[in-house]
């Protein structure tokens, strides 16, 4: 099983429902988070950055500008991530944004993955 957060807003660049990473970015640079919310986002940040990998690859495609077109989704094992998302979630809901959790079976034609996550463009039938 594979789990995504995302609001109810597209991305621009995928069409795709945004993921929460980019959402509570977009919090951040509005400055509207309360200074214990700002904390706890520095401190979960961090904490991505020191135990995720960025994908190396977000496209099937050879071409050199390829558009981007993977999403993120992280296996259902990678229980400590997955509980630092609803930490995130909670943060962007107490500023009326609403996160849905998904949940696949398959996410698509893999591009990239790891221990925690896997990055994939998705099939016509998934849901994103």
């Amino acid at each position: 099983m594979y789990i995504r957060f995302v609001i109810h807003s597209n991305d621009a660049g995928s069409g795709r429902r945004q993921g929460i990473f980019q959402a509570i970015s977009d919090l951040e640079y509005a400055e509207v988070m309360l200074e214990h919310e700002q904390l706890q986002y520095d401190e979960i940040y961090d904490w991505f950055r020191k135990h995720l990998k960025k994908p190396r690859s977000f496209t099937r495609s050879t071409k050199p500008h390829a558009k981007n077109v993977a999403l993120s989704w992280f296996r259902d094992t990678a229980v400590e991530h997955i509980a630092k998302m609803h930490a995130l979630a909670q943060i962007l809901e107490a500023h009326g944004i609403m996160v849905d959790v998904l949940r696949v079976e398959r996410p698509g034609y893999v591009v990239y993955e790891d221990e925690f996550q896997v990055a994939a463009e998705p099939f016509k039938e998934t849901v994103t």
